[in-house]
């Protein structure tokens, strides 16, 4: 299976070759790694791996922890093939291709590209600022295939792209449309095996440029979102 690894680590020479020979002495074959932050004298990177399926992730968890200054920030399964720096730019132009399904081909793609379990294009009512607890009462637009059912979502709020933990430990990332009380809400669910990471400050970034992106595409279409359907009279 195809694992997401987020490791943060010592930046100096050396302490990454240790990581990647580490996962290889596990099992672990990389297929991509991507550096999310370096910043005082640190940096988070994400590893793409395939791994055997009958094999223990624990083994791999002790490995690297083993190596001195590296922390796991969370181990778990990713969906489809690993992101390359194009497919931001395929997805929107599959979007102005048919705009009239450009909502759910953004919901529905958007967990491959961030490495998470689903999304949904959650309307949030207008009177949100108004109401106790703040936004009870959004309602989902548009989910993607894997999306529970029932769906719980998180206190969203139309205003800014941010990430959030709810108490059952899942992560979010959470992006405004601007428009029609629209948000896009990714998430990344735990599980008793494995363990993700929450969403990291560029991944909330990509996901905002995504979202404001579509939403100049698809302009007066938003307002369709998650609108009643008309029903032709007699």
């Amino acid at each position: 299976m195809l694992l997401r690894v987020r490791v943060t680590l010592p930046d100096r020479p050396g302490t990454l070759g240790q990581v990647a020979r580490t996962l290889g002495v596990s099992g672990a074959d990389i297929v991509q790694v991507v550096v999310l932050e370096r910043l005082g004298g640190r940096a988070v990177d994400d590893f793409t791996v395939v791994w055997p399926g009958a094999a223990r992730v624990e083994r791999l968890l002790a490995g690297l922890a083993a190596i001195p200054g590296v922390r796991v920030d969370g181990v778990w399964r990713a969906i489809g093939a690993p992101t390359t720096t194009g497919q931001d730019a395929e997805l929107l132009a599959q979007v102005a291709a048919n705009p009239a399904d450009g909502m759910a081909t953004l919901v529905d793609a958007v967990p491959g590209l961030l490495a998470a379990d689903w999304a949904v294009a959650a309307v949030v009512p207008v009177d949100w600022a108004s109401r106790a607890g703040g936004t009870g009462g959004a309602t989902v637009g548009h989910a993607s295939w894997r999306a529970p059912d029932p769906l719980r979502l998180p206190e969203v709020t139309p205003l800014r792209g941010r990430s959030m933990t709810t108490p059952d430990g899942t992560h979010h990332a959470v992006a405004p449309f601007g428009r029609a009380g629209l948000v896009l809400v990714v998430a990344r669910e735990h599980s008793e095996t494995l363990s993700a990471a929450a969403f990291h400050s560029t991944e909330v970034d990509r996901l905002a440029q995504l979202v404001r992106a579509s939403a100049v595409i698809l302009g007066d279409r938003l307002d369709l979102v998650g609108a009643p359907p008309v029903v032709a009279g007699p």
